[in-house]
């Protein structure tokens, strides 16, 4: 039962079910997908986090061994009377600075001087110098009481001898951080700067001062700063080569007075993909890192793979449906055929039973009244033979037909056809075209057969220049009149006993026509008149062939 409610869903449904499987298919698929991506999201979740603390650690890492090598630093010179360029040179060497130390320009030393002291540093400046050099901006053009000019920078290099002599408390940025430095006797990191290193090209940097004290706890005098000039975009990129992630989008902001600077960015930074904020303690200071997701937007490999999967199998399962459906339809259709041939047959069989039997009570009638009627046997044969073989052309007629409707011109045609081509008399057919059921055609034929012979014995048909004219018309859609006269023959007289003609005509025709027959014996010939019914084919005819396709 319910196997056979599945298959009539097939035939009802045969567009909805293929696509509601295709769709149920989708739809698992879709979920799987969107379970593979959550969980491949909370994976690159997890996985961006432990980045954005590996960087941390790193720039923390970096920022904390560059403040030991300063206090270190700072220690030294603040036990020594005055940092010489040569005991500075020695301790910069016996540092024997690692990878660690990478991203930072070198150490430098700053004294702490006044104004009166501004000509003995140029001289300590100059020494070994072709030129002299000098402390800039001038304490001419931008008055100042405290200077911390660079004197030593290591290592020696073009680019660091660029910063000689450079009064890094005459910037506000750096002279913040100075003085914090001062006040916290730690080492203190600056905001976004540019190196005076850079020669004037914009490139973000920071340093890292730490501060060096002449005396005890309670009288100690500010003596100078030893710092770390950083380029920000190599300090970043040696702290990411820590972490050995390349393609991951960085950023470093400085937020140390409420607000984002961007100091440096790694070139795998993208707009619009997700990314975590970690807090950077940078000597004191306050810094932002900004670490990017490195996950493609589009889906995942797993996921891809399931999704074309799902796809390809939902479209597979779609065409089989479809198939299935087809199968079902045809089947369906097949089915109703046969049944309708099935009944067709039945009522064939029906039919064929009926009109045996018709024809078997006409041939049993003829059959008696012939005995009846003839003296002999041989006489009885021969009336038995006419009549049959007359029913026997009417019934090629109607297979001709097969068995539908028969003109009423072709009965009257096969029954005259004897005598429709002599010379010595004339025969007249005239009329609409009309056409009769099958039964209704079998008992015309009888008729006009009987009067045939009749006029071919007795009548105009028996005699040079006689005539039968046979005309018929509509005398309504559903009733024909077909009259039959002779002319031109012997004299007729009222026959003194009935004849086999006459009963077959009275009897058997008008009983099977359902309408009484009038036939008269005029001296000038014989007369009758014949009603027929004209039914319509839907009463008598059978359907046959395949039903109509309905369109699902």
């Amino acid at each position: 039962m319910r196997r056979g409610r599945r298959r009539r869903w097939l035939v009802d449904y045969p567009r909805v079910v293929p696509l509601a499987i295709f769709l149920l298919v989708a739809a698992v698929t879709f979920v799987s997908v969107v379970a593979i991506e959550s969980g491949q999201a909370v994976r690159e979740e997890a996985e961006l986090n432990r980045k954005a603390q590996a960087m941390v650690s790193a720039i923390e890492r970096r920022a904390y061994s560059n403040s030991a090598f300063l206090r270190a630093a700072a220690a030294l010179f603040s036990s020594q009377g005055e940092v010489s360029s040569d005991s500075f040179r020695q301790f910069v060497t016996e540092l024997r600075l690692d990878a660690d130390y990478r991203g930072a320009e070198g150490i430098g030393w700053a004294p702490a001087i006044s104004s009166a002291e501004i000509v003995r540093t140029e001289d300590l400046l100059s020494e070994g110098r072709v030129s002299r050099v000098r402390i800039t901006p001038s304490i001419v053009d931008r008055p100042r009481s405290q200077l911390v000019p660079v004197l030593y920078l290591q290592p020696d290099t073009l680019r660091n001898r660029r910063a000689l002599g450079f009064d890094m408390y005459s910037e506000p940025t750096r002279r913040e951080a100075l003085d914090e430095a001062t006040k916290s006797a730690r080492p203190t990191a600056t905001g976004k700067v540019v190196l005076v290193q850079e020669g004037g090209v914009e490139e973000p940097g920071f340093l890292i001062y730490m501060p060096v004290f002449d005396g005890g706890i309670t009288d100690r005098v500010l003596k100078g700063f030893v710092y770390s000039p950083f380029n920000a975009s190599e300090f970043l990129a040696s702290a990411a080569d820590l972490v050995g992630d390349d393609e991951t989008g960085v950023r470093l902001y400085d937020i140390g007075d409420d607000k984002r600077d961007l100091m440096a960015e790694l070139p795998g930074w993208k707009p619009d993909i997700p990314y975590v904020e970690r807090e950077v303690d940078m000597a004191n200071r306050k810094m932002l890192l900004v670490v990017q997701s490195s996950a493609a937007d589009a889906l995942s490999p797993l996921s891809m793979i399931t999704l074309l999967f799902g796809l390809a199998v939902a479209s597979l399962l779609l065409v089989v449906a479809r198939l299935l459906t087809q199968q079902a339809q045809e089947d369906s259709r097949s089915l109703e055929w046969f049944a309708e041939q099935n009944s067709i047959r039945n009522s064939l069989t029906r039919e064929l039973n009926h009109r045996v039997k018709n024809t078997l009570a006409n041939v049993l009638s003829i059959v008696s009244l012939t005995r009846r009627r003839a003296d002999n046997l041989d006489e009885f044969a021969q009336g038995i033979d006419s009549r049959i073989r007359a029913l026997s052309a009417t019934h090629d007629l109607l297979t001709q037909s097969e068995w539908g409707t028969t003109p009423i011109r072709s009965v009257i045609e096969v029954e005259l056809a004897p005598y429709a081509n002599a010379e010595d008399h004339t025969v007249v057919m005239e009329g609409p075209d009309v056409e009769l059921a099958p039964n209704d055609a079998l008992s015309m034929g009888l008729a006009i057969h009987e009067l045939a012979t009749n006029a071919a014995k007795f009548g105009a048909l028996s005699r040079a220049g006689g005539k039968v004219t046979v005309i018929w018309t509509l005398v309504n859609e559903g009733l024909a009149r077909i009259d039959w006269s002779e002319s031109g023959g012997p004299r007729v007289t009222e026959p003194q006993k009935r004849g086999f003609g006459t009963d077959l005509i009275e009897k058997i025709v008008a009983h099977e026509l359902r309408h009484p027959v009038e036939l008269e014996f005029l001296p000038t010939g014989v007369r009758c008149k014949l009603l027929v019914p004209v039914r319509e084919p839907n009463e008598f005819m059978l359907r046959s062939g395949p039903p109509p396709q309905k369109g699902h």
